[in-house]
């Protein structure tokens, strides 16, 4: 086939308001019509004529073709029952809220099971979930697989300070096992897990330098905390929060577990009947590196190896050189449709801008590959529909030598360097 098979592993969706009352407990529906009367929107492209995009199938899917892709993984968008913003940057629930918000999550997630019904084998639906009560949060993953939600689960975010333990714990291994045993990606998305710091020019600044930080701490976390050593299935998935700074991560995480690591076993060494000398001597590193290695098993760089994925949205040039550090079969690139950052309507540009030049074998595998094996998609039936909307080969082996002039999404700034975070 002369044309690529192109999967969107970011966009994002959700029903309108007062359509996720049919799909809510019958209970909560006098408290749910009380809240809703006085809920006002906070969010500008939820109130504008496009909004539909989120909701609208139809509308959704000529725009996506008329795109280039022919499939997408769906994460929330919109605001559901009883949370005052979008789910996906609010912090957890007090106990106070947990019901009804547990309540809105799992309307939400009925919905998103009709709306990828409505397009069978195009949409993997991210369920969510809640991390308050493990035992619930494991009872909606096997009904959302069950209703078809093929996107995995999104993990939310868990500032420091929260309500719920941190995501080292072992509290949550019966997620982990589920997400494991019923080969369930776990998405974590940019946006999660930043605390509140309020609405001044100042912190509105301060959020964008550390909002992607506070999404990647889940991988060091999961990582330090064995998750992959007890469940060596889970999958973990880190998407909108860039690529570049993998690699460089990967490098500080590894020297880290190295240093503390050995600091305890020589430490153990020098404790151990006839051992004698100074390097066995306990340091303060040997007590921060106690149980580490038995806890984690593989060191960071083996974990990304075996277990982890990047929902790369609109990858920018600068990251792309680092594709081989970062593992060609790990990298899923995305449009962050209907999302002005997207690339709609100029994901052919935004594909060129990045791609352009590279093997064909290697911008299969980002476009759509890789996203295909993650979240199951039958590729063949994705093959036939990309052989009429897809982008060809040749057009996206062509450099981008103009950005459109409309186009508003970071894939097309100037400039643009690797960092940390």
């Amino acid at each position: 086939m002369d044309r690529y098979t192109v999967i969107s592993a970011d966009c994002h969706a959700g029903a309108d308001l007062l359509d996720y009352r049919p799909y809510l407990e019958r209970k909560h529906h006098e408290a749910f019509d009380a809240w809703a009367a006085t809920y006002v929107n906070p969010y500008e492209d939820l109130l504008a004529d496009t909004a539909d995009r989120n909701w609208n199938s139809e509308r959704r899917l000529r725009e996506l073709e008329a795109d280039g892709i022919v499939a997408e993984v769906v994460f929330p968008n919109t605001v559901p029952p009883f949370f005052p913003k979008a789910s996906l940057m609010a912090q957890p629930p007090t106990a106070a809220e947990y019901e009804q918000r547990w309540a809105g999550l799992q309307a939400h997630n009925r919905w998103l099971a009709d709306f990828c019904a409505a397009a069978p084998g195009r949409r993997a639906g991210v369920a969510q979930i809640l991390l308050n009560d493990v035992d619930a949060a494991v009872g909606e993953i096997r009904r959302a697989r069950e209703a078809g939600l093929t996107g995995g689960i999104l993990l939310p975010g868990v500032p420091p300070g929260s309500t719920v333990p941190e995501l080292y714990s072992e509290a949550y291994d019966p997620i982990w096992a589920v997400c494991a045993e019923l080969d369930v990606p776990v998405n974590h998305h940019g946006g999660s897990a930043s605390p509140p710091l309020g609405d001044e020019p100042a912190a509105r600044a301060v959020f964008m330098v550390e909002t992607t930080w506070f999404s990647h701490r889940a991988l060091w976390h999961l990582v330090f905390g064995g998750a992959f050593r007890r469940h060596p299935g889970l999958k973990l998935v880190l998407t909108e929060q860039g690529s570049g700074w993998i690699p460089g991560v990967l490098d500080m995480l590894d020297y880290y577990h190295g240093r503390l690591v050995s600091a305890a076993t020589k430490a153990s060494a020098g404790a151990s009947p006839g051992a004698t000398g100074a390097p066995g001597a306990s340091t303060a590193e040997s007590k921060f590196g106690a149980g580490l290695a038995e806890a984690m098993g593989k060191g960071p760089s083996a974990v990304w190896r075996d277990n982890c994925f990047v929902g790369a949205s609109f990858m920018r040039p600068h990251e792309v050189p680092l594709r081989d550090r970062i593992g060609l079969d790990k990298i899923m690139w995305g449009s962050d449709y209907p999302h002005d950052e997207g690339t709609t309507p100029y994901s052919r540009e935004g594909l060129r801008i990045a791609y352009a030049g590279l093997p064909r074998e290697e911008v299969a595998a980002m476009a759509g590959g890789n996203a295909a094996r993650v979240y199951g998609f039958d590729l063949p039936y994705l093959d036939s529909l990309a052989a009429v909307h897809g982008p060809t080969v040749e057009e996206i082996a062509e450099p981008l030598k103009e950005v459109p002039a409309g186009a508003t999404s970071p894939a097309f700034a100037p400039g643009g360097s690797v960092r940390v975070w």
